[in-house]
């Protein structure tokens, strides 16, 4: 086997492990997302987040995929979800920053495509 063969097979069997533990690692973090936000969130907001649950109706939560509520920057989503904003609950205490940040990214799942 040549040199350059070798590298080549070097290189792909590199590529291939860092592939095979950071896709684990990216599922892992999605699914603690969708938890915490079945939680924390869905009791109010709904698993599709559209808001059509007792509560949500009640204090009439806008549907999270829709454009109006995709526009908000994830710093202002970070701070809705830290420090809570009128009936919202604060959960920030509650959570590492790496989880708001998960939760923010599962919001922006919602969006309307």
């Amino acid at each position: 086997m040549t040199k350059k063969l070798r590298a080549s097979f070097e290189i792909l069997a590199a590529v291939s492990l860092a592939l095979a533990l950071f896709v684990p690692a990216t599922v892992r973090a999605d699914d603690t997302s969708a938890a915490l936000y079945k939680s924390k969130c869905a009791g109010c907001h709904g698993a599709d987040g559209k808001g059509d649950t007792t509560m949500g109706k009640a204090m009439k939560l806008r549907d999270l995929g829709s454009a109006e509520v995709q526009k908000a920057s994830d710093a202002d989503w970070t701070a809705l979800i830290t420090a809570g904003k009128n009936k919202m609950p604060a959960v920030g205490k509650s959570l590492s920053a790496d989880q708001v940040k998960g939760l923010v990214g599962y919001v922006r799942g919602f969006a309307k495509k």
